[in-house]
């Protein structure tokens, strides 16, 4: 799998379908806030033979700060390692070293992003959330 951070070679519509049908956190999102969100993130393509098949995106101050958020491998190419591959290329990206902080939400892959050294965190009682689940769906 080639991964690349070139916002122009990115599938729009696969990622805007994958979110807006597939995912559990951001189901029914309209297309012009998943084209906002992706012009303002660093974002990680995965692609295999020409086609896109892997996504991440990061907000990030690139300083202190990050946020790993739509992060999925398409279906049919689950299980072979491209996750992995997906979220070594993020860790190692070098706008994204030395941060202070770097987070993310998951329900379902926690197991993968604690072998790159995420945990629960570490004083959740100073952390906080305004969170609006099902926010797209109509």
């Amino acid at each position: 799998m080639k991964i690349t951070t070139d916002q122009a070679d990115l599938d729009i519509p696969l990622i805007h379908q994958f979110l807006s049908e597939q995912s559990a956190w951001a189901r029914g999102i309209p297309l012009e806030l998943v084209q906002r969100a992706i012009k303002h993130s660093l974002c990680f393509g995965g692609y295999l033979d020409g086609r896109q098949i892997a996504f991440a995106r990061v907000v990030s101050d690139y300083t202190t700060f990050a946020y790993l958020v739509d992060v999925f491998v398409v279906t049919e190419q689950r299980g072979k390692g491209y996750s992995k591959k997906l979220i070594r290329a993020v860790m190692a990206h070098p706008d994204l070293q030395g941060l202070r902080r770097f987070m993310l939400a998951s329900t379902d892959a926690r197991g993968l992003y604690a072998q790159f050294g995420f945990t629960a965190p570490a004083k959740p009682e100073i952390l906080m959330e305004i969170n609006r689940p099902n926010m797209y769906r109509q």
